[in-house]
């Protein structure tokens, strides 16, 4: 949703009425969230009865953030799944990224706007709960590794649906991709 700074203010002022007067039908936290982080995207998602065809298209990074925050679910599940021993396998095949699989974060000063929409997306908006009230500022540009990540996620994901999810193989080969090219 595209707003102009005046209808960014009268939404802002409107969210304060609607707090004082104690109604609670629309999500004005989310509101003031989506305004003062400049995410309007999350409104149209939020709000799609309200919106309707005048929605925008959502923004790329947007998507970008969404699949990345998916993969970081299945991997997390997958390893909190597996037994010692194909734990200290991912540990050791993955190496350096097998020890700790969990979703570091996105570099809150580097990758600024995907910060922001995690953040929208997990605390404001109840997506991908795993993740809520984690420090989710990695503290170092980590979007090329998952963009790399996922491009080997994206063929798995059709056959993760249903029970059953990703295999010890399949998270090593994903934290593998985590690593820059030039480091092998």
């Amino acid at each position: 949703m595209k707003l102009t700074n005046p209808e960014k203010l009268i939404l802002l002022m409107l969210s304060e009425v609607y707090d004082k007067l104690g109604l609670d039908q629309i999500d004005t936290k989310l509101i003031r969230s989506a305004i003062y982080s400049e995410n309007t995207w999350a409104l149209d998602w939020d709000m799609s009865g309200v919106v309707g065809s005048d929605a925008e298209p959502t923004p790329p990074l947007v998507k970008d953030v969404v699949n990345y925050l998916d993969m970081w679910s299945f991997l997390e599940e997958a390893y909190s799944s597996f037994d010692d021993v194909a734990r200290e396998r991912v540990e050791k095949e993955a190496a350096p990224f097998g020890k700790h699989v969990r979703f570091p974060g996105f570099d809150g000063n580097n990758e600024g706007d995907a910060f922001s929409i995690a953040l929208v997306l997990v605390e404001d908006m109840g997506r991908f709960s795993r993740f809520k009230g984690r420090d989710l500022n990695s503290h170092a540009p980590l979007l090329s590794n998952y963009a790399r990540m996922y491009r080997e996620f994206e063929p798995m994901r059709a056959s993760l649906v249903g029970p059953g999810g990703l295999s010890p193989e399949q998270v090593i080969r994903l934290l593998k991709a985590m690593r820059r090219a030039e480091n092998g």
